[in-house]
């Protein structure tokens, strides 16, 4: 079974193309307009031991992050918010600026992973989220047998 993201979309096919085609989540085109924010880049390898999923999300710390997981469904959520102030009194002008940053991502975790192993870690830019398998779902190298 393989890591797969949630597509709750409407019309999945289409999302799917135009995420393919775009890069971004259908979806997710009207939020991105108005704040000019995007869903994060992932990455997901599997390994023989383990799946590693890949987030490139820069310039947030560790704890903007919430990493749940609801009935087989891994979710991984963020929500910053700045403001910035400048005033000038010679000029008598005041500046104020909103930033609101947030995303929430899900994937279906399959039946090998151990999700009560699950580690994460945030270092330059990119959040990867360990998903251990069990024993019995590793990948076990290929026995050559010899012919007598």
């Amino acid at each position: 079974m393989t890591l797969m993201k949630v597509d709750q979309s409407l019309f999945p096919r289409l999302s799917n193309l135009w995420e393919d085609f775009l890069g971004k989540d259908i979806t997710d085109l009207p939020n991105n307009w108005k704040t000019g924010a995007s869903v994060p880049a992932v990455n997901i390898v599997e390994k023989s031991d383990k799946f590693l999923v890949q987030l490139a999300i820069p310039g947030m710390d560790r704890n903007d992050f919430k990493i749940n997981i609801d009935n087989g469904v891994l979710s991984v959520a963020s929500e910053k918010e700045e403001e910035h102030e400048e005033k000038d009194k010679e000029s008598k002008y005041t500046r104020r600026e909103f930033c609101y940053q947030s995303f929430k991502r899900s994937f279906t975790l399959p039946e090998s992973v151990q999700a009560d192993k699950i580690e994460a870690k945030y270092e330059n830019g990119i959040l990867e989220i360990i998903l251990p398998k069990h024993e019995v779902a590793r990948v076990k190298p290929v026995k050559q047998i010899p012919v007598k």
